[in-house]
């Protein structure tokens, strides 16, 4: 994801997001602080693995700490617009040509979860989507060969 490029979340999406770092801020910190310090007391710290873990940890905390405030300066929170064409939000029912069928909703690259169901306007299958109507059918590669979808239905 590039910085400074909006990011796309549902409502329930940035509320995650800010829950996370909320949690960082007020638990995960302290806890940190309070386990550098434990280990301080320990004496030598060349050789102290806690001191040293707890610095890592707590600089790995502060690095997603600063990714979460740049996430949710750049969310655009989008909602499901209705509709019979596929767009960010949308839940999408595709049948492949010998009928099976299968549903996705399209959300932004940080909300997704390809095994629920969630895939990315960003990902292969959610940048051909974008755009297309209930009854249209396209071809979409995939390593095992091409799979020919129908848009049977948007909610």
């Amino acid at each position: 994801m590039m910085q400074g490029q909006p990011l796309y979340v549902s409502q329930e999406g940035l509320e995650k997001l800010k829950e996370e770092l909320h949690v960082l801020k007020t638990v995960t910190r302290k806890e940190l602080a309070e386990r550098i310090e434990t280990a301080k007391e320990l004496g030598d710290l060349r050789e102290n693995a806690d001191y040293q873990q707890g610095k890592e940890d707590l600089a790995f905390t502060e690095g997603r700490i600063n990714e979460l405030n740049d996430m949710i300066m750049r969310a655009v929170v989008v909602e499901n617009q209705g509709g019979d064409t596929v767009a960010l939000a949308s839940t999408v029912l595709l049948e492949t040509a010998d009928g099976k069928q299968r549903t996705y909703t399209i959300v932004g690259a940080t909300e997704a979860d390809p095994l629920s169901g969630k895939i990315s306007n960003e990902s292969p299958l959610g940048q051909v989507l974008i755009g297309k109507s209930v009854g249209e059918t396209f071809d979409f590669t995939v390593p095992a060969g091409v799979i020919k979808y129908t848009v049977k239905n948007v909610f």
